[in-house]
């Protein structure tokens, strides 16, 4: 993560709302065979824990149990131009906001995994606009065991929570303020409203 102190919230109700809001993140880990990594939806289980699962197939599948990982949560991210400061004698930047935990991995039971698929899929039925939510009761058995054979769910025991959120905290207020508006124009929407809720005196 960023270096600079200013940039590290350790804010754990933000935390558990980047795994919540974004939804998915990369599980990274040293194995036998190189480095890895993989792409996963997660859970929180709001207890200092995170779920996830991948499919039996994947290069981290076989290791992961027993040993530790690291998962990055990438948030909102933009191009800052120079040009938006009131003194142009500076560099472009990039403003972001991203997660990273680390901790042993222990493999679920396929019950918690199921628990796990059914919690997600509720979760962000619920943020579809539109129709009737999918649930899982609409699977037959065949395709729900057919499903469940193929994936394997693990649960992270977060030992580490480092956050970084750059938002131009080590700018002036002004120059904050032209940044979220350019930010803004250039269609960067998402990291504009988080550098005026997030930093102070935005």
């Amino acid at each position: 993560m960023h270096p600079n102190p200013a940039y590290r919230g350790g804010d754990r109700a933000l935390q558990e709302t980047l795994i919540d809001q974004i939804g998915m993140g990369m599980v990274f880990m040293q194995t036998p065979d190189g480095p890895r990594v993989a792409h996963t939806p997660l859970l929180s289980t709001g207890d200092g824990a995170v779920q996830f699962h991948l499919a039996r197939g994947n290069a981290l599948s076989r290791y992961l149990a027993g040993e530790n990982a690291l998962i990055v949560v990438n948030g909102p991210d933009a191009y800052v131009s120079a040009r938006w400061y009131e003194d142009r004698n500076t560099v472009p930047t990039w403003n972001f906001v991203a997660l990273e935990l680390e901790g042993p991995i222990r493999k679920m039971a396929a019950e918690g995994t199921l628990a796990m698929l059914e919690t997600l899929s509720q979760r962000h039925e619920g943020r579809v606009e539109g129709g009737r939510p999918w649930t899982m009761d609409e699977l037959t058995d065949e395709r729900k065991r057919r499903l469940m054979s193929g994936i394997a769910g693990f649960e992270m025991e977060v030992r580490a929570w480092r956050d970084t959120v750059k938002l131009s905290q080590d700018d002036s207020a002004s120059d904050r303020t032209r940044v979220a508006k350019g930010l803004e124009a250039n269609g960067s929407v998402a990291v504009a409203e988080l550098m005026r809720t997030l930093v102070p005196d935005q």
